[in-house]
């Protein structure tokens, strides 16, 4: 694993973590942008190597986009977030 892959995982995490808590609007606007580049990023530099991941990091960076926005409740996007922490803390030792 590269020092840049460490260090978006490490960032993104952080920052899903940071979505439990009461943000404003803007927060989760720039985590949305900020996880579909970060995920995008891993999903390109698992590409040949690992599938699963590839498919794992792509499939959240479509979830996240900022763009076409998917509506699932502060209770279920609160769940997805903690699934990416762990996800990406677990990628990390693996």
């Amino acid at each position: 694993m590269t020092k840049k892959t460490l260090i978006i995982k490490i960032v993104l995490a952080i920052l899903f973590v940071g979505c439990l808590f009461d943000w404003s609007y803007g927060y989760y606007e720039l985590v949305r942008f900020l996880g579909m580049v970060g995920f995008g990023i891993l999903a390109y530099d698992n590409y040949e190597n690992n599938k699963t991941w590839f498919v794992i990091w792509l499939s959240s960076a479509i979830l996240i986009n900022p763009i076409f926005k998917i509506a699932l409740g502060r209770e279920l996007w609160n769940i997805v977030d903690i699934v990416w922490a762990i996800l990406l803390i677990v990628s990390i030792f693996i």
